[in-house]
């Protein structure tokens, strides 16, 4: 065995997309994805692949969660930032020096939490306390976190992602990070 075998191969080509293979079975062809990570499947079936959900765009995320990073910083708060478009895929995740796993898979779960109840994920913890129906949905998914940090993003009246801020300690000064970074994105146009 090579010191290779088993690796993953990563190649860029045309268009920006990513190709992923393995070094260990070179007769498993390369699957390709798009910069949002959806696999194309167009070379093999000659259809289009399949576009982009509505979001913020790359640099827009990622000056959005350097932002909520910056600020929970001055808030002397060790973090993750996760910002996901309308179909819940990412696209930025941060963590700071020092964030935990913990705080950063909040993160990202605070930010699917508000997608998914079309809430903030302050509001739906208080909603949780009066609506049994909706605590029990939110109970019965692990990966739901009721606790403040995360927020919709929307253009107009349309919802087209969510950032997350997990880690800090007291999810109140998540939510202020969290907010740092939707009025950046609300700055540039984008949420």
């Amino acid at each position: 065995m090579s010191r290779f075998e088993g690796a993953v191969l990563l190649s860029i080509g045309v268009l920006g997309a990513v190709s992923v293979g393995f070094a260990q079975s070179p007769a498993t062809a390369p699957v390709t994805y798009s910069q949002t990570g959806q696999p194309l499947v167009a070379a093999a079936t000659n259809q289009p692949p399949t576009p982009a959900a509505p979001g913020p765009s790359l640099q827009a995320s990622l000056d959005a969660a350097q932002l909520a990073v910056k600020t929970c910083k001055g808030l002397d708060q060790n973090v993750g930032v996760t910002i996901i478009d309308s179909a819940g895929v990412p696209k930025v995740v941060l963590a700071t020096d020092g964030a935990s796993p913990r705080g950063v898979q909040s993160s990202t779960n605070k930010a699917l939490t508000a997608l998914a109840f079309k809430s903030a994920t302050s509001a739906l913890g208080e909603k949780i306390k009066t609506d049994a129906e909706l605590a029990a949905k939110v109970a019965a998914n692990p990966t739901y976190n009721k606790n403040a940090g995360g927020l919709l993003i929307t253009n107009g009246s349309d919802i087209i992602g969510a950032v997350g801020v997990g880690g800090a300690k007291g999810s109140e000064k998540d939510e202020a990070c969290a907010k740092a970074a939707l009025e950046k994105l609300v700055a540039a146009g984008r949420g």
